[in-house]
């Protein structure tokens, strides 16, 4: 009786609408906590994980089903954690000295305790993205996680806009940063940038797709110019070429995905229009969003954008830091130095002063050549592939706002893709798990796509079926008066 009760119309329990709440819920909460990088903030972030793990085994309990994903997605961050436990057995030592020779037995990895942060924390993540993929299953839900996206990201932007304006050194205008600039919530303006990326990708996607009403069409350019303008005026150079290479991407996917299906239908010429249409639209959002910015007062934004080009050091320092990563990649080719221990092979071999310690490669690619090795760059090589072989199938869907997300989505990773050439986004949490949300919504299966007809199909089938089941309850009550009358 309660097992029936839990099961709604469509066979979701109440435990899956718990996970599908979390997953939203996670993706705001996770950013506001200064984009969970602080051990407290991590530590709900993993309990949250946890959670899911229980309400999922309730959910198969209450279903008599355990919901899995079959999405190769999942693989790489499998493998990258079996690379990480890899790293941790003690297969290197350390000769000791002196009339009695120890050998002092250790790990792969320089930092075991760092790579056992790692691996808790790819955990964590893993976790998240399978339940986004298992329990994101219908419609409804791809519309709810996307609106949750695209309003948050709207409502970010202008938090961000409002604290640089007002509180330029202040994080959330409560705590001054000596060594780092600041923009809304988060520590660094790069990772603002990057979440920007992501959810600007969506509603532009839904714009060039043609997955927006027209009703509806104001409101999404309204809330991806914002978005566009908060990300410029991070004044991170990394996430404006990323921004560019967005739009870039945008026109090109929709421009040829159109092209073909109008040369399918014979029309050359109509394709060349819509391409040189879109071309056009394209060029005129990116010249509007930096007018938008100069019309905010962001023109420090564009001169430092423009003018480091003839400074002495355009990279800021990062040259450097690629210099001493690929030193580190020489010596430790094969699985790398450990996941998460980046800073201490660093340190070891930095050939300046080491006044500063560079936690970061400043490029995700080295960094995972560093920490993992060729094997975790085999591995992150398979999650890019798929993830655009699995994308670029699900923008040939019928259902305009599941084509849309696609395109959208895919927009989104690759501009954070490219911003991982210049910065380390994808290292702070909720860019993390945004990224891989973002992803799913990418590559689900067709479970998440309306009919031709607006998703109306099944629903009549359902009334169809229905009602001849009411017709004999019908008659059933009429039929003890009759046979009454007749006795």
């Amino acid at each position: 009786m309660l097992q029936s009760r839990a099961l709604d119309e469509v066979g979701r329990t109440l435990a899956s609408r718990f996970i599908f709440l979390i997953i939203c819920v996670s993706i705001v909460l996770s950013t506001l906590a200064y984009g969970t990088v602080h051990y407290w903030s991590l530590a709900v972030f993993q309990a949250g994980a946890a959670l899911l793990i229980v309400l999922w085994a309730v959910d198969a309990w209450a279903s008599r089903r355990l919901r899995l994903s079959r999405n190769a997605l999942q693989w790489p961050l499998v493998g990258l954690i079996l690379v990480g436990l890899l790293q941790l057995l003690p297969f290197g030592h350390d000769a000791g000295g002196g009339l009695i020779s120890l050998a002092t037995v250790r790990s792969l990895s320089l930092d075991p305790y760092s790579t056992r942060l790692a691996i808790v924390q790819i955990t964590a993540l893993l976790i998240y993205f399978a339940a986004t993929l298992a329990f994101t299953d219908g419609p409804i839900r791809l519309r709810l996680i996307v609106r949750t996206i695209v309003i948050f990201g709207f409502l970010l932007a202008i938090l961000g806009l409002i604290q640089s304006f007002t509180s330029p050194t202040k994080l959330l205008w409560l705590r001054e940063l000596k060594e780092s600039t600041p923009f809304g919530p988060f520590i660094n303006r790069h990772h603002f940038a990057g979440y920007m990326e992501l959810t600007l990708g969506l509603p532009l996607g839904m714009l060039f797709s043609g997955g927006v009403e027209r009703d509806k069409r104001f409101i999404y350019v309204f809330a991806a110019g914002l978005m566009a303008v908060a990300l410029v005026m991070t004044n991170s150079r990394g996430g404006i070429l990323s921004l560019v290479a967005e739009i870039v991407f945008l026109v090109g996917m929709t421009g040829f995905r159109r092209g073909r299906r109008s040369r399918d239908e014979a029309d050359g010429k109509s394709a060349i229009r819509g391409a040189a249409v879109r071309a056009g639209l394209g060029l005129a959002l990116i010249l509007s969003i930096f007018a938008g910015v100069v019309m905010l007062g962001g023109e420090p934004v564009l001169n430092r954008f423009m003018g480091t080009v003839s400074s002495a050091d355009p990279t800021t320092g990062r040259a450097h830091f690629w210099r001493v990563t690929l030193d580190i990649i020489r010596d430790y080719p094969l699985l790398g130095t450990g996941l998460g221990s980046f800073g201490l092979a660093f340190t070891r071999y930095d050939t300046r002063s080491g006044f500063l310690r560079v936690e970061q490669a400043h490029n995700d690619y080295l960094q995972v050549l560093s920490d993992a090795g060729i094997v975790g760059a085999l591995l992150g090589l398979f999650f890019v592939v798929t993830l655009f072989r699995l994308g670029l199938k699900r923008t040939s869907s019928e259902d305009r706002f599941r084509r849309g997300v696609a395109v959208g989505a895919l927009a989104g990773c690759f501009a954070v893709l490219v911003h991982s050439f210049f910065d380390f986004t994808l290292h702070t949490t909720s860019n993390a798990l945004l990224f891989l949300v973002v992803a799913a919504l990418a590559t689900l299966n067709g479970n998440v796509e309306r009919n031709a007809d607006g998703g109306h199909r099944r629903r009549r089938r359902r009334r169809r079926s229905i009602q001849p089941k009411i017709a004999p309850v019908v008659e059933a009550n009429n039929a003890p008066s009759i046979a009454h009358n007749r006795q």
